[in-house]
């Protein structure tokens, strides 16, 4: 639904289920590709330290990820 999203996770080489331990969400057989993760603002919020990237960029508003970073 988001790819930008999806490819920071390609590019840095992350499964899923690595990314789900950024996220802190519990490892579990939700996390199959037939099953999306609740982006929620803490959520969203981590996805953009950690990948050093606006929340704006994650969500597609923009193709510049340094547009609106903190």
């Amino acid at each position: 639904e988001y790819p930008n999203i999806r490819s920071l996770r390609e590019d840095h080489d992350f499964r899923q289920c690595d990314l789900a331990s950024v996220l802190t969400y519990p490892r579990t057989p939700t996390l199959s590709m037939k099953t999306r993760i609740e982006l929620t603002a803490e959520r969203l919020v981590k996805l953009a330290d950690f990948y050093n990237v606006s929340i704006d960029y994650l969500l597609g508003r923009t193709d510049n990820p340094e547009v609106n970073r903190n």
